[in-house]
């Protein structure tokens, strides 16, 4: 009796602690709404950002707080804006700010 109570006993604490890991990532859930989250924040601070069409255009990627941007921008100043608004985001570690600016000509 004793060995089958330690044996549920041990199932129930493995699930609990493994249950909230994505086995493919080795992030929990908590992490993914995080992240889902924190992404949501920046393309809505980017898309209200007075002044500028662009800046809705830009794909944004969140993984573990840092935000990953990515594509085209017309100018450097609104690439590094662009940076500076992910940064202000709550929850943001860090930024990579991979914008190319568009050639002019």
């Amino acid at each position: 009796m004793r060995l089958l109570v330690r044996s549920v006993l041990v199932v129930v604490f493995l699930t609990t602690v493994l249950g909230g890991c994505d086995p493919g990532t080795g992030r929990s859930v908590g992490q993914k709404v995080d992240d889902a989250s924190i992404t949501a924040a920046v393309k809505a601070k980017l898309a209200a950002e007075q002044g500028t069409t662009t800046l809705t255009g830009i794909n944004v990627d969140t993984s573990g707080g840092t935000v990953s941007l990515s594509g085209t921008v017309e100018s450097e100043a609104m690439k590094q804006r662009a940076a500076t608004l992910a940064q202000q985001v709550e929850g943001v570690a860090r930024v990579v700010n991979n914008l190319q600016v568009r050639a002019s000509g």
